[in-house]
């Protein structure tokens, strides 16, 4: 998994010595240009793994026969800070344009995804200085259909885990069969936080006073 933009063991770069941005960045083909928000960017494997635990839908974009079409989704996880490997657990039935796009693709979907948490509203001066508040996680994946029976329960029991958190929840054989369970392994992805301002809201001149 290439973890650029997600992970460093390399602690002499820390968050006070990385630009603020990076407006120098341009498309290269093939390549994946660096967040220009390098302020924003969060690089720390234990903090993202934080996030993706605050997350309850990921929206899955990817191109098919029909076109590019993007489908939210609940979802379990497994997440390895050591490694920064993330893999996406959902279920659906056993028919729909998911999976007929997994399937035509040879198993193997390209997707990119993205899930975001801790948004709220940041109120503004001016018009212009309204902006929002987040913590998101962006990423380029596989999807591929599971066929395994014990890893496919293992998917169910992670999404139940995480969604329903119900970590020790069972399932029968029968149970497992009635869905099918499938699975997005990300090849990359970033983290970025914007974080809500602490300071005192003062009355605009617009509002009504006693």
């Amino acid at each position: 998994m290439s973890m650029d933009n997600t992970g460093s063991n390399d602690e002499s770069v820390g968050i006070a010595r990385r630009p603020k941005r990076r407006d120098d960045e341009r498309t290269v083909a093939g390549e994946h240009r660096r967040m220009r928000r390098a302020d924003r960017e969060i690089v720390d494997r234990e903090q993202i793994a934080e996030i993706i635990g605050r997350c309850d839908i990921v929206d899955m974009a990817y191109v098919d026969a029909e076109g590019l079409t993007i489908v939210p989704l609940n979802f379990g996880y497994d997440y390895d800070p050591a490694t920064g490997g993330l893999t996406l657990w959902m279920h659906s039935a056993s028919r729909g344009r998911k999976l007929d796009a997994i399937r035509a693709a040879g198993n193997r979907l390209t997707v990119s995804f993205a899930m975001r948490a801790d948004c709220e509203v940041i109120e503004g001066r001016t018009a212009c200085n309204w902006g929002e508040a987040f913590t998101s996680i962006v990423g380029d994946g596989v999807a591929s259909i599971v066929d395994d029976l014990d890893d496919r329960r293992r998917g169910l029991r992670l999404l139940m885990a995480h969604q329903a958190h119900m970590p020790h929840v069972t399932f029968t054989d029968a149970q497992v069969n009635s869905v099918t369970v499938w699975k997005i392994e990300s090849t990359r992805l970033t983290a970025k936080s914007h974080a809500k301002p602490n300071r005192v809201r003062n009355s605009r001149p617009d509002e009504n006073r006693d």
